[in-house]
């Protein structure tokens, strides 16, 4: 099995995104598949959540500068089959330096052949940042297929829509393998109606695009990264360990069965994505969780 680049990317904040690159990448290693997992965020929540500390120097960034072989980068996280390129906050200088190179949008992937070619993962998965900047494009253009985190809120639609439009652009431009393997819903309130209606909506109009899993709510999801802990480590018996670890078998078996291509012209435009259906009027919603 060739190497596979997969990244979690979603240019609205809070939708989980790095909760599931934790963890989807340590239920992944579970299942004994070799998993890189590559911080692309200055924030660096990612290497924090998986017990490396922040400010050591270690990210991908001299990489992208031709400064650093990618592979000198990787750090061992004490999870077995699970490997990470940290961040820092020195990252978010990226934006700047490389925007001044001609190949801006291609470092990332000039930085990473070395890693991707030595075939020493099954996947490689990025952790991409909440916006719409250099490294986010960089992710994308280096990246077989992206998993959209998508929060159990009508407002994240919005962001729904626009990443449609992105994953199109970037194919067309020059990376035609790119597609979206699946959207995942996270932060699922089953007490409520506003996360089953969400739900509802985007599987009208995306269908087995949408991972059967959901995400739910979980204290103990929430509480783990300060640990340094993936949830499965922190508390394997929870409901939130089960999510995640049913999710990890979803994207094998996926893997496994066929890829979901992505047609440009049978996705649903963004005013259809956004639009929200009468019944679910925000007076008429439950406001309690």
């Amino acid at each position: 099995m060739e190497t596979k680049v997969v990244a979690l990317a979603n240019q609205k904040g809070g939708v989980g995104k790095t909760t599931t690159a934790i963890n989807f990448s340590a239920c992944l290693a579970e299942k004994r598949k070799k998993i890189l997992l590559v911080d692309l965020d200055p924030q660096a929540n990612a290497t924090s959540g998986l017990g490396l500390e922040k400010g050591f120097g270690q990210s991908i960034f001299p990489a992208l500068l031709g400064e650093a072989d990618a592979q000198s980068l990787i750090r061992e996280t004490g999870i077995k089959n699970l490997d990470i390129i940290p961040s820092e906050l020195d990252l978010a200088g990226a934006e700047i330096a490389i925007a001044r190179r001609d190949d801006y949008l291609h470092r990332l992937k000039e930085a990473m052949e070395p890693v991707i070619d030595s075939g020493r993962y099954d996947f490689i998965v990025l952790d991409c940042p909440p916006s719409l900047g250099i490294l986010f494009m960089n992710a994308l253009n280096i990246a077989d297929e992206v998993i959209i985190p998508l929060q159990c809120e009508y407002l994240a639609l919005e962001g729904l829509g626009v990443m449609v439009d992105i994953v199109n652009q970037i194919r067309d431009a020059g990376n035609p393998n790119l597609h979206i393997s699946g959207i995942l819903m996270t932060m699922y309130n089953m007490s409520t109606n506003l996360s089953q209606q969400v739900v509802q909506e985007v599987v009208k109009h995306f269908g087995d695009r949408v991972f059967e899993t959901l995400i739910p709510r979980n204290v103990r999801l929430s509480e783990a990264p300060s640990y340094g802990k993936p949830i499965i480590t922190y508390d394997r018996h929870c409901v939130g360990a089960a999510a995640y670890r049913n999710f990890a078998k979803e994207f094998i078996k996926r893997q496994k069965e066929h890829e979901i291509e992505v047609d440009a012209e049978t996705l649903p435009t963004l005013s259809q994505v956004i639009a929200v259906p009468e019944s679910s009027e925000e007076k008429s919603l439950p406001v309690s969780e």
